[in-house]
């Protein structure tokens, strides 16, 4: 059970944003659950591979002219024109990962792992595969979770899954996935 315990410590290390986030869900095999994480990695379907690798190089590319000045304003606008056609292509192609009879949607997500409404309570400990698609970041990411904690709900259970088998570079997506949403939150908030 201790091991438990540190999985919880490190789901609850990471911020979670109460926000919806369509995921998909199914029970881990003994043999996924006995990978390493290189083995996990290695498992992963492709698309879920290049994903975050797209958002990152993104990310890097337009990271240099945004210091040079009003005189690069239509080259990066161009840029960013062209990254956001590929955001949209990449989209689709996730899509076609999202298997609808696994939909669920979490009702809070962070670098730590998510928290799924259930009708029913699951074993503590117990293994899933997740796909989690994040629309606003136009990514989509494969990894394993471990449910640490069940709390009643009114309508059924919410379940706190922690990652067990998540690529550092996915997680760092999830962590900038909640504070853009958290930052468009308090806009939202300060409008008002």
């Amino acid at each position: 059970m201790n091991a438990l315990t540190d999985k919880l410590e490190q789901f609850n290390a990471f911020y979670l944003i109460a926000h919806p986030l369509r995921v998909n869900v199914e029970p881990a095999s003994d043999e996924q659950i006995a990978q390493s994480l290189d083995q996990f990695e290695e498992s992963m379907p492709y698309a879920f591979r290049i994903s975050s690798e797209m958002s990152e190089i993104e990310a890097q590319a337009l990271r240099p002219f945004r210091n040079m000045g009003e005189k690069f304003d239509e080259l990066v606008n161009y840029l960013q024109l062209q990254a956001r056609k590929m955001d949209l292509m990449m989209s689709y192609i996730l899509l076609q990962q999202d298997t609808p009879e696994l939909r669920r949607t979490a009702i809070k997500f962070g670098g730590g792992g998510v928290v799924l409404p259930s009708q029913t309570d699951v074993e503590l400990g117990s293994h899933v595969i997740l796909k989690l698609f994040l629309e606003t970041e136009a990514a989509a990411i494969y990894c394993m979770a471990q449910a640490v904690e069940s709390q009643t709900m009114e309508d059924g259970f919410a379940i706190s899954y922690a990652y067990t088998h998540i690529r550092e570079q996915d997680q760092e997506l999830l962590v900038r996935a909640s504070l853009h949403l958290q930052t468009a939150q308090l806009r939202k908030s300060q409008s008002n």
